[in-house]
């Protein structure tokens, strides 16, 4: 008794097998931006544990990926997001990319700040103890972490509360 031919898409199959195990064992990990029932960490939860505030990123993160081995991520808004706090306007365009480690985000892309009459790319953000250091490459500025503990919404920042009685100005 021979043996049975093997069908002429095994190899074909064999190979479709190997990318489903190659992407299920990937380390990349896309998570999203809530507090699922399975267990998922929030975008902001990952902050904490590079020893980063919540208010870096702003109220409504849609999602995130991480790659834990390196570092590199990128964080989902549902569009891009503009708001002023004091004499600053900070955007997040709809992803925000960069590397993550323990106290330092560097390769930053996506979030700019108008500063005089320019908008500046922020490059990087580096925890410092207290003090949070942020370059956009030629000049930084430090900022003490506990005004980055609450997030920031979109189109008003800290003053939304204000605008809804009509205190504040939306420009």
């Amino acid at each position: 008794m021979g043996l049975l031919p093997l069908p002429k898409s095994l190899p074909l199959m064999a190979l479709l097998w190997a990318i489903l195990f190659t992407l299920m064992t990937s380390s990349t990990t896309p998570f999203a931006s809530g507090d699922d029932d399975d267990g998922k960490l929030s975008a902001y939860e990952v902050l904490a544990t590079y020893d980063f505030p919540r208010g870096l990123l702003p109220v409504g993160v849609a999602g995130y990926e991480l790659n834990r081995e390196t570092g590199e991520f990128s964080a989902y808004l549902n569009g891009t997001c503009k708001y002023r706090i004091e004499s600053y306007t900070l955007e997040y365009k709809s992803t925000i990319t960069g590397v993550i480690s323990k106290g330092r985000l560097r390769k930053l892309k996506g979030v700019r700040v108008y500063v005089v009459l320019l908008w500046l790319n922020i490059v990087e953000v580096s925890r410092d103890g207290d003090d949070l250091d942020f370059s956009v490459g030629i000049a930084s500025a430090s900022f003490p972490v506990d005004n980055f503990e609450e997030s920031p919404q979109c189109g008003c920042g800290f003053d939304c509360d204000k605008l809804k009685d009509g205190l504040v100005s939306s420009s």
